[in-house]
């Protein structure tokens, strides 16, 4: 599903990380562990296709994301990759269930509802569907987060530092939620972060 190789990207003419190859199949999933400044969410952006790898190369269902102009990169990522990113970049104007309308506009996708109610309910989440982003709990904002990610049904979920900001129960609530929406959808997991306490959970992992 995803292959990383000879993967290099340079900061500036010091600074330049080499990251470790991988490859990982559907519905697999991966601890990407370490800790600031050492690259996790850089590598992140790369297989997101937010950033451009400037050597080597990530393919993700056969598709070299260098392959790939501006336009077709945004269509593939809204169409195959679910991003929770550390602080939510919700649209504030708009309420839950309009933000995730508009996930699936952007990617080209038929609006559905009922889909979005689905899991909007699945993630416990469902009575705040009318509210405004900006109205939501850190944990409400979180969930929502992840159904953002998820909507569209994509193949791949990266998940940066998705703990980092919360404690041991909900900490183990929220990778237990990511865990299950990927397993249900037969999705690829990758989680980047410095949270020690995932280290346990996760028998596949990349320490940078």
């Amino acid at each position: 599903m995803i292959q990383v190789s000879n993967l290099k990207h340079t900061y500036n003419r010091d600074t330049s990380i080499i990251f470790p190859d991988f490859e990982l199949g559907k519905g697999e999933k991966m601890l990407l562990l370490g800790q600031s400044g050492c690259g996790k969410t850089t590598l992140l952006h790369i297989l997101g296709g937010l950033m451009r790898s400037q050597e080597g190369e990530v393919s993700i269902g056969g598709t070299s994301l260098k392959s790939l102009g501006s336009s077709e990169m945004d269509k593939f990522r809204g169409r195959h990759i679910g991003i929770v990113f550390q602080k939510p970049h919700f649209v504030k104007s708009l309420t839950v269930m309009e933000n995730l309308m508009l996930t699936q506009k952007l990617a080209g996708i038929k609006i559905d509802k009922s889909a979005i109610w689905k899991l909007l309910d699945q993630l416990n989440i469902g009575h705040k569907a009318e509210s405004k982003t900006n109205n939501l709990s850190q944990g409400e904002q979180q969930r929502v987060a992840i159904a953002r990610a998820l909507v569209n049904e994509p193949d791949i979920i990266l998940a940066d530092e998705p703990t980092s900001a919360l404690d041991d129960k909900n900490t183990y609530e929220v990778i237990a939620l990511l865990e299950e929406q990927a397993s249900e959808k037969n999705a690829t997991l990758i989680i980047v972060t410095h949270d020690n306490r995932l280290k346990e959970r996760f028998q596949n992992r990349i320490e940078l």
